[in-house]
């Protein structure tokens, strides 16, 4: 397999994990704003759990990021996901508090017995 194909490879498992973990993360922060629960929510929680756990043990980097960049990804082209970088950029940003706020809503409701 060539580098290519490996980055190739990558950058679609990449992007179906981030497609997958921002799902995920909202609708953590959707059963704590409005009470939902079900399987999915044990599901959606665990995942992000997990890649959060992730996310820290690799020092607040994601490792696909530089699984992609062992195989040649730059900045200048093709970079670690199939999504435009102008949106991937900020997602720290974005879904930490997302993630955060679901979490800390759902531990209000299951303190105060709502679900």
């Amino acid at each position: 397999m060539t580098n290519a194909q490996a980055l190739t490879l990558v950058r679609a498992a990449h992007t179906v994990i981030y497609l997958v973990m921002a799902a995920a993360s909202l609708g953590v922060l959707y059963a704590g704003i409005t009470g939902a629960s079900g399987p999915w929510l044990g599901i959606a929680a665990g995942l992000v759990a997990v890649e959060s756990a992730v996310f820290v043990a690799a020092g607040l980097k994601c490792p696909l990021t530089a699984l992609a960049e062992t195989y040649g990804a730059t900045k200048d082209g093709a970079y670690d996901t199939f999504l435009p970088e102008r949106l991937t950029r900020w997602t720290f940003a974005a879904f930490g508090p997302v993630i955060v706020v679901g979490f800390g809503l759902l531990a209000v409701r299951w303190g105060l017995g709502r679900f």
